[in-house]
């Protein structure tokens, strides 16, 4: 593992480090801000942040504010690119598109089963054990985790988050997509990771998954501006809020006037997010 960034931020400090994947079979980039307790090497809990189609490491932690937050309440905050990029350690190209919601910017958090994507397109398995297990490994960490995210992270938070609920105290979104079964964008990315059977599909469904759902019930709180230009085509939050109500799922979406997609949306309320994770990452 190798660090390559490091700043000092909000009395913490934030760094960007590269290692070798053994999902993606490919250098993966991570952003991890530690808070003060962290540098001092007390055990602190950590919030997963997952970004949305064409972001990498840097979108977040440049734009969002979060530091602030992070280290007002010593979470130590992990931020990893949304694909693996580049080339792997045989010395092949990973695939890609042309377009901006397939491929590199755009693995879904899916493990893909079709190729080309298939070799280095292991997102899921990244994102919920390599990625944990490496920042365990190296940073001063306790046994608590808290994952969110935007957009195509907001997907991937929540979607992880109802899989693995044993391992979350909590989970959060920013406008996600929550029925990619049913949008464009995630039947786009899900034929083409996974193939042409919908079935397959459902693993990784958010909407299918609270449907199914059974055993711990994570808190959960999603924001999402009414002047977002993709809310009716391709969030559709209001479908995961009648199923929430529908089985007593605890589930708060907020509807926020004038708002729309951006890093200005995520701004303007990443503090209460962080708050919101904090009360359970005690």
């Amino acid at each position: 593992m190798q660090k390559i960034e490091q700043h000092k931020l909000h009395g913490g400090e934030l760094q960007v480090w590269q290692h070798d994947s053994a999902c993606t079979h490919t250098a993966m980039k991570f952003a991890v801000y530690l808070p003060p307790d962290a540098l001092a090497q007390q055990p602190c809990p950590v919030l997963y942040w997952l970004s949305g189609l064409t972001c990498n490491e840097q979108n977040f932690i440049q734009k969002s504010g979060f530091a602030q937050f992070a280290s007002r309440h010593n979470l130590i905050v992990v931020v990893p690119d949304t694909s693996p990029r580049g080339h792997d350690s045989d010395g092949d190209t990973v695939a890609d598109d042309a377009a901006y919601d397939l491929g590199q910017g755009a693995g879904f958090y899916i493990n893909a089963t079709q190729a080309p994507w298939a070799k280095h397109f292991a997102m899921y398995d990244y994102v919920v054990d390599e990625l944990p297990k490496l920042v365990e490994h190296h940073f001063a960490t306790n046994d608590k985790r808290s994952i969110f995210g935007h957009s195509m992270g907001g997907h991937g938070a929540l979607m992880i988050a109802l899989r693995n609920a044993e391992r979350y105290q909590s989970v959060s979104a920013f406008a996600p997509i929550v029925a990619p079964s049913q949008v464009p964008w995630g039947q786009k990315a899900f034929g083409a990771y996974l193939g042409d059977d919908t079935a397959t599909w459902q693993q990784y469904d958010t909407l299918t998954l609270m449907q199914q759902h059974t055993g711990k019930q994570l808190p959960m709180l999603i924001d999402q501006g009414d002047a977002d230009e993709f809310v009716a085509e391709q969030l559709k939050p209001q479908l995961l809020e009648q199923t929430a109500k529908a089985i007593d799922y605890p589930l708060k979406l907020r509807l926020q006037d004038g708002y729309d997609h951006s890093y200005y949306f995520i701004a303007s309320f990443i503090g209460e997010h962080i708050d919101f994770h904090a009360k359970f990452l005690r």
